[in-house]
């Protein structure tokens, strides 16, 4: 009878070991607890600051709209009352102030004013064609009558108008009621270039090229590349705005403050650029920084404005691909080891 209650004994704990299990799971419960306490804490905090962060950028948001509405009817009256260097000079901070705003602005807001501004942009050239000085009128002496048996005498060459632009072989003029342009249109594997004089704060079209090199060593206000294919285009520094729309198997190198490429597939793009670059409707377009240079270009992104520290290169936003968890399949870095070093 004795070995039962021996047994007994040994597989009953003693009471100090009770005792210190249930100090144990006094220490631990509080333990568990602290640190859900602590975890739903950071979570308050987590969502505090996120709140606050929202808050930050619809204020930001608020501001620019607000800002970019004074400069855009500023600029509107100016280009009315025909002050037209001034408004070019209100128009070019009203890009800088979209250019500086796109990291809170939503995809919408950036579109909206690169829209607004590219607008501005034509009604400014639209307004310094409309009051460009027309060519005066004058009254052509009659011709008088050779006396007979003279040689009759050459008539003389009309003198040139100096308002109108000089466009040689492939140059493309301006679209319908426009303004003329600068650059070249229908030349197929050809070698075109234009300098500084020809570019300096011009409006330059590159339209309907095949298998063309073109050079544009300067700085010009604007640019379009407009259905072109298997073509080379190296561009110095644009003060605003390019367009690149319905290209393919081209090479562009390019620096601006805004670019938007439409229709666009299988290009690669050296660009630096002071906004996000907007890609809508494309395909297989592929983005390096921009790394071409000439012999003045650090002159001509001075005349530009642009700012040579500040590239958002590898920033693109796709009209076409909203899924802010997976990235566009529309657009890629190339490759650093697949870079253009030389362009010569």
């Amino acid at each position: 009878m004795a070995a039962p209650a021996e047994a007994a004994a040994v597989a009953a704990p003693s009471q100090p070991e009770v005792a210190a299990g249930s100090a144990a799971s006094a220490v631990v419960l509080p333990e568990r607890l602290q640190r859900r306490e602590a975890e739903r804490q950071q979570g308050v905090e987590r969502q505090r600051q996120k709140k606050e962060a929202q808050v930050v950028k619809e204020e930001q948001s608020e501001f620019f709209l607000a800002a970019f509405a004074r400069e855009r009817e500023a600029v509107e009256a100016l280009l009315a009352a025909g002050t037209l260097e001034e408004a070019a000079a209100r128009l070019q901070a009203l890009q800088k102030l979209l250019t500086g705003s796109v990291r809170f602005l939503a995809p919408y807001e950036v579109r909206q004013g690169q829209e607004t501004v590219a607008r501005l942009q034509g009604d400014l050239a639209a307004r310094r064609q409309q009051l460009q000085p027309k060519k005066k009128f004058a009254f052509r002496a009659l011709k008088k009558e050779a006396a007979p048996g003279s040689a009759p005498r050459p008539a003389e060459p009309a003198p040139p108008d100096p308002a109108a632009p000089e466009l040689g072989p492939g140059i493309a003029e301006g679209e319908s009621g426009g303004p003329p342009l600068c650059g070249f249109s229908g030349a197929q594997d050809a070698e075109l270039e234009l300098g500084p004089a020809e570019l300096l704060q011009r409006d330059v079209l590159l339209a309907e090229l095949r298998g063309c090199r073109v050079r544009l060593r300067g700085n010009p206000n604007t640019l379009r590349v407009r259905d072109c294919s298997g073509c080379t285009v190296l561009c110095g520094p644009v003060s605003t705005s390019v367009l690149v729309d319905g290209c393919s198997d081209c090479l562009l190198a390019l620096a601006c403050q805004q670019l938007r490429t439409h229709r666009t597939r299988d290009c690669r793009v050296y660009v630096q650029v002071t906004s996000r670059a907007v890609i809508e409707a494309c395909s297989e377009v592929s983005f390096a920084p921009y790394s071409w240079s000439y012999p003045g270009i650090e002159r001509d992104f001075e005349s530009s404005g642009l700012d040579r520290n500040s590239n958002n290169w590898n920033l693109v936003d796709d009209f076409d691909w909203l899924a802010t968890d997976r990235p566009s399949p529309n657009w890629s870095l190339i490759p650093e080891q697949e870079r253009i070093t030389s362009w010569d």
